[in-house]
């Protein structure tokens, strides 16, 4: 199974709510993430399922990446995919759709390099993701403890 990891791309500083969750994504980040998903695009990306966390930035980030690939599902939300989770808890999500090939999960910082982490066997960060960096990971057996393998990285530079 392919994972893509993706982290959304640059929001405000502070929503008019006042609450994390409902921050949104800016002008710089609206372009990121258009950059970063037409490239990997144009190389094939094309997930099979979208999942993505709740909170404002990440599921605009989902949706604009829908649009970008023509992407025909619905786009699903996981609670295990929010900042305060777990690479446990969002292994397990994404263990529910073992069925499919691909899977894009967007995410936040820093659960996206504690789960890249812990796909890859590290107990260290491997990899920077900046706003709207996008790696995918490889892995072959989806049990309870997973060993991936980095596949790519897609990132706005």
């Amino acid at each position: 199974m392919e994972i893509y990891l993706l982290r959304h791309g640059a929001a405000e500083r502070n929503s008019p709510s006042g609450r994390d969750a409902d921050r949104r994504l800016t002008d710089q980040g609206i372009a990121e993430v258009t950059q970063v998903v037409t490239k990997a695009g144009s190389q094939g990306f094309q997930p099979a399922l979208i999942l993505t966390s709740p909170y404002a930035r990440a599921l605009e980030t989902a949706r604009l990446t829908a649009r970008l690939l023509v992407y025909k599902q619905e786009v699903l939300t996981a609670i295990a995919l929010t900042p305060e989770s777990s690479p446990q808890d969002a292994w397990d999500e994404l263990r529910l759709y073992s069925d499919q090939s691909s899977i894009l999960a967007v995410t936040h910082e820093p659960l996206i390099s504690a789960i890249s982490s812990w796909l890859l066997g590290s107990a260290h960060p491997e990899i920077q993701f900046r706003t709207a960096t996008m790696v995918r990971i490889d892995v072959e057996m989806v049990g309870t403890k997973p060993r991936g393998v980095l596949g790519r990285i897609f990132d706005s530079e």
